[in-house]
């Protein structure tokens, strides 16, 4: 675990419903030294992939997706909810505990063959980072990692994204 990083993030009981642990991250995000920090973390592990683009996954994974792609001399491709991007775009489906949910991404955002990094705030279930990874990969795009700040172990979201290289620079494990 990452002490000089956890202590930034505060954790609000029953937010938003009985029973959750919000991880709240603005508390990191006010500190220009601990936001840095994450960044670096992300760019030395990654740095060896030479990504040519950074996905962020809607809305928190742009805080880190778009700073980490100027280091990393990337682009910066945003995977939003539906209906939020304004050109043609590729939808992929993925399951909530109740019901189901989508990202997006416009249609050229990629080219085939580009190493592409995926990037949010937090690893829970799995879901949604699988889904990012599965429209990279429909672009014809190669995930050559994923990035986490935060990862709910007691969720084993990993189990979703076995075959990747995932770095999570947050380890929760218990709620």
């Amino acid at each position: 675990m990452n002490k000089s990083i956890e202590q930034y993030i505060r954790t609000i009981q029953d937010f938003p419903k009985p029973g959750i642990g919000f991880k709240d991250i603005t508390t990191l995000l006010k500190e220009p030294q601990p936001f840095r920090e994450v960044i670096e973390q992300f760019a030395t592990h990654f740095a060896p992939k030479k990504a040519q683009k950074i996905v962020g996954i809607e809305s928190r994974g742009f805080i880190f997706g778009a700073p980490l792609a100027l280091k990393l001399d990337a682009g910066f491709v945003p995977a939003r909810k539906p209906k939020k991007l304004p050109a043609a775009t590729v939808r992929e489906e993925y399951q909530l505990e109740y019901g189901t949910d989508a990202l997006e991404m416009h249609v050229d955002a990629i080219q085939a063959g580009e190493n592409v990094l995926v990037i949010d705030d937090l690893l829970a279930t799995g879901g949604t980072a699988a889904a990012a990874a599965r429209l990279v990969e429909k672009l014809g795009g190669k995930v050559a990692g994923l990035g986490f700040l935060i990862e709910l172990d007691f969720l084993n979201g990993r189990r979703h994204l076995g075959r990747y290289d995932i770095l999570s620079l947050l380890h929760v494990a218990s709620e």
